[in-house]
């Protein structure tokens, strides 16, 4: 991946770091985004230079269309194009369905898949010019399951993973690739947003065959891997990484 271009949406910390480390192990350069954190976004920044990779730290909010665009334009401007493109940004509201509103759901659909749409879309003719490019969108089995207070989130990681069976068909002709991930349960700080944190842990973990979580850095590994020509005939799937979770009733 030397000298290719990554655009990662919410790469401060956690999954995003992990994606945009395991990138920049493989010689691309990172367009580093972050929203409110701007400290952590420069460690991951910092952490990509000390791979020997390039960086550049870009504040948008990708769940505003003209933000998502900014971060695509900087990167090809910073670094002469773009090449892969990670839809990794989650937000949401955590109720129960009954209790959502359309603030909450406008929130959580614009960032976690409208972003993706806009951000690929934004993308798409840098990766067209060279006949190369990558877009992946990270989902959750929520999208698939029922979890509690999940319902919106869950709503917008199905919608994560039907945008890429869309976008792989359309762009697959222009040698672009596009994917979604499936993680099982991942133990990093966005779960301390769940008020059930401690119960997803728990059972999370009495449920996983594996006997462990999935970490940031397997997920990170295998988004390069999918960025590489081995993977190219995988086209338009969502790639479940559990550790098992899912096979259990």
């Amino acid at each position: 991946m030397r000298g290719k271009t990554a655009v990662i949406t919410g790469s401060g910390r956690g999954i995003g770091r992990a994606i945009g480390l395991a990138l920049a192990s493989h010689g691309a350069s990172i367009a580093v985004n972050y929203f409110r954190q701007r400290e952590q976004a420069e460690e991951t920044a910092a952490q990509v230079e000390a791979l020997g990779g390039r960086s550049v730290v870009v504040k948008a909010h990708v769940g505003e269309i003209a933000g998502v665009q900014r971060l695509v334009a900087t990167a090809a401007e910073t670094f002469g194009g773009v090449d892969i493109f990670i839809g990794n940004a989650a937000s949401g509201v955590l109720k129960p369905v009954i209790e959502q509103q359309a603030k909450g759901w406008d929130w959580t659909l614009n960032i976690n898949a409208r972003s993706l749409l806009f951000g690929a879309q934004a993308a798409a003719p840098y990766m067209m010019r060279s006949g190369w490019g990558r877009i992946i969108g990270i989902s959750s089995f929520g999208g698939r399951r029922v979890l509690p207070e999940y319902s919106l989130v869950g709503v917008s990681k199905a919608a994560i993973e039907t945008l890429i069976r869309y976008l792989a068909v359309e762009l697959i002709p222009h040698g672009i690739v596009c994917n979604a991930i499936s993680p099982g349960v991942v133990e990093t700080e966005a779960l301390n947003f769940f008020p059930s944190k401690d119960a997803i842990l728990s059972e999370g973990l009495r449920r996983t065959p594996a006997g462990r979580f999935v970490t940031p850095e397997e997920i990170g590994r295998l988004v390069a891997w999918l960025c590489t020509d081995d993977a190219r005939m995988i086209v338009g799937q969502t790639i479940v990484i559990d550790g098992g979770y899912e096979l259990m009733a």
